[in-house]
């Protein structure tokens, strides 16, 4: 099996209300996987603004993730790579980052609710929702 990345909006429930998802998110999370630095200053943005999280509870949150997961750096290439997934695909910047990151991590799993769910990026990484309704 091949390696999990996780976009900021999943991570998000884990310290939601919204106990359904946080209990999903936390169930994918539990296998392990990889995140970037733009995942970690997303989440950081989003605990502060929507959430109104302390300075320290944030730090606590980030710390906690940091050790779950891989956290690989943002670099030029995956910023290039970023760019050309981008207008391949139609994806907004700041979700073509974080999948150039994941392939640039090796993953073959990109968890994320805001993007398209079945979709293959460049022929290896698939977008899986983890919150999608199962058929029945």
């Amino acid at each position: 099996m091949g390696v999990s990345f996780f976009d900021t909006n999943v991570l998000v429930y884990l310290a939601s209300d919204d106990t359904a998802k946080a209990d999903r998110a936390e169930a994918v999370l539990a296998a392990g996987g990889a995140i970037s630095v733009q995942v970690l200053n997303e989440l950081a943005n989003v605990a502060r603004r929507r959430m109104r999280m302390g300075w320290t509870e944030i730090h606590a949150w980030l710390s906690l993730l940091r050790g779950l997961l891989t956290v690989h750096p943002l670099t030029l290439e995956t910023h290039d790579t970023g760019l050309a997934l981008a207008a391949r695909y139609g994806l907004s910047t700041f979700d073509a980052m974080i999948a150039a990151s994941a392939l640039h991590a090796g993953c073959d799993t990109l968890w994320s609710e805001d993007m398209q769910d079945g979709m293959v990026l460049n022929g290896g990484l698939l977008v899986v929702n983890p919150f999608r309704p199962v058929p029945a």
